[in-house]
């Protein structure tokens, strides 16, 4: 049954390419056949989701990762609004070490001095991002191949099985990451996981979104409004401190909608810590999904991108390291502030802060977390 279902996920992957003329290019452009690889010995693919609004998700199991969004804009032009790349050897870390639309884990964000501990045992992991670990390590699942299990016109699921010990994490975790794009232009997200020994989880999508369509423009021009009335500030090293402070009358209020440029560069210490906004937002939404978490919104597009989650928090990453280096889709060099990530999660450095909400996984117990995209246009 197990290989039918893999026959069955790579036959609704790969694009039939004997003769040139009979390839069948993605509607972002992408052409299937240069997703079909292998990575480490296990095989790679891309995944298109589609629905009857004309809305399209492209997917590769290499990191899990979406890879262009098509939407409408407000003339009802498809608009690409993900950064990313047209063939997945430049996914592979030997050629751009990105996080571009990666389902992160073992733990999504930072791990203060790449240390924990957990049922008195400290771990020590690997400390890759000024001493600390950040996004499970520098072999984190954003690099390693997920595999496919269900795959249909509007949904994919897969697996990644990580070894006790990966990346020194204890436990062998069996996580799967479910896409789903819905009727009404919903990019539904699902995670769960399962550990054969206690460890510590916390996953999320890094998807770099510029909701233009057009990575030249920077989305200093766009407009932010989150579901929070405090964040948890940062040191010069990215990491948490443990406090939780209030967004009021800082460069970090985004209670109501306003325009990300106009206090990035402003003179504030986390500012300055973050080289912009590189923070995680404490969500008053009480893990209710069904309560809106923040709100993106592009002027030059028209396109508004909605986000639920039942995650406590969101980090907030203004592409402040992108440096005109990565070329990406259609030959477009991505500079500074050209995309902005939404990543729902619990907050940096949690085994490391018990005031916090827990991150620990048992055995028996099953981790959850949603994180809901939803499109509209606003005339």
């Amino acid at each position: 049954m197990k290989k039918t279902i893999i026959s069955l996920c790579a036959a609704l992957a790969l694009v039939a390419c004997g003769q040139k003329e009979q390839v069948t290019l993605t509607a972002s452009g992408l052409n299937p056949a240069d997703f079909v690889s292998e990575y480490n010995g296990a095989p790679t693919a891309l995944y298109t989701l589609t629905n009857e609004a004309g809305m399209e998700v492209c997917i590769t199991n290499f990191g899990g990762r979406i890879v262009s969004i098509m939407v409408p804009d407000r003339d009802g032009k498809m608009q690409d609004v993900v950064l990313g790349f047209d063939k997945i050897s430049d996914y592979f870390p030997e050629n751009n070490a990105s996080d571009f639309g990666a389902a992160i884990g073992r733990y999504a964000n930072r791990i203060n001095q790449g240390r924990f501990t957990l049922d008195g045992t400290e771990y020590q992991l690997p400390q890759n991002n000024f001493q600390h670990c950040l996004h499970g390590g520098p072999t984190g699942w954003q690099y390693q191949v997920y595999e496919c299990v269900e795959a249909d016109a509007t949904h994919v699921k897969l697996l990644r099985v990580s070894p006790d010990g990966d990346n020194n994490f204890p436990g062998e975790v069996k996580a799967y990451v479910t896409y789903t794009l819905t009727p009404d232009n919903k990019i539904d997200i699902a995670y769960e996981a399962t550990t054969s020994a206690p460890t510590i989880i916390n996953m999320t999508n890094h998807s770099y979104f510029n909701l233009s369509g057009d990575p030249n423009n920077p989305i200093t021009d766009d407009l932010l409004c989150l579901n929070s009335t405090s964040f948890t500030p940062v040191d010069n090293t990215y990491m948490t401190t443990g406090e939780i402070l209030p967004t009021e009358n800082t460069p970090f209020d985004f209670r109501t909608l306003a325009v990300i440029g106009d206090r990035i560069n402003a003179d504030d210490e986390q500012i300055r810590n973050g080289n912009g906004y590189d923070h995680n937002w404490v969500l008053d939404t009480q893990g209710d999904i069904t309560k809106l978490a923040g709100l993106l919104y592009s002027p030059a597009s028209g396109i508004t991108l909605k986000l639920y989650t039942d995650e406590p928090g969101v980090q907030i990453y203004t592409g402040n390291f992108l440096d005109g280096t990565v070329t990406g889709k259609k030959g477009i060099v991505y500079k500074q502030r050209s995309a902005i990530c939404l990543e729902t999660q619990h907050y940096p450095d949690s085994p490391n802060k018990p005031q916090w909400p827990s991150v620990v996984l048992r055995p028996g117990e099953t981790y959850h977390s949603h994180c809901i995209y939803a499109f509209s246009v606003k005339d």
